[in-house]
């Protein structure tokens, strides 16, 4: 499959403080709107199995076991 190195994509938070029970969305878009055709989310290095044509991640409600390094 087709490999878009990590340093091409942006990852976009809201904040950087959040409360148990937020509601969260985590964007990634191509680097200077570079076209993106698939998706994937990773949370702490695993695959969250996400829709690979979104570009959104949903956390709702947000719980203690959210918390980690995101990647996209």
């Amino acid at each position: 499959s087709p490999h878009c190195p990590t340093d091409w994509l942006v990852r976009q938070v809201p904040a950087r403080v959040f409360l148990e029970g937020d509601a969260v969305t985590l964007r990634c878009r191509g680097w200077r709107d570079t076209s993106v055709t698939g998706m994937r989310f990773y949370h702490e290095n695993k695959d969250l199995g996400g829709s690979l044509h979104g570009t959104e991640l949903f956390l709702s409600p947000l719980q203690l076991h959210h918390s980690g390094r995101y990647l996209c």
